[in-house]
């Protein structure tokens, strides 16, 4: 199993959490893929998904802040 190297983006707390705890996270694994910390989303838009997106039993819709997001986006690879 892949293990967490390192967070992509700010800290909850830099990011405006008071307690730093509980909040979306993205961090990048040591065989190059992503993990997500967000919000079950799911069941409300599992329907919504666009005709040529699909979900796998395993998978889940994952919601993070916009803010999350923007602030890794620097973190983020090219390629």
């Amino acid at each position: 199993m892949s293990e967490i190297v390192r967070r992509i983006g700010a800290p909850p707390r830099a990011r405006g959490s008071v307690s730093g705890a509980n909040c979306p996270d993205i961090f990048e694994l040591s065989d190059g893929n992503f993990a997500v910390i967000g919000t079950d989303a799911t069941e409300k838009l599992d329907g919504e998904l666009p005709s040529d997106a699909s979900r796998g039993p395993k998978e889940r819709i994952v919601v993070i802040t916009r803010a999350t997001l923007v602030r890794a986006k620097m973190d983020i690879p090219d390629i």
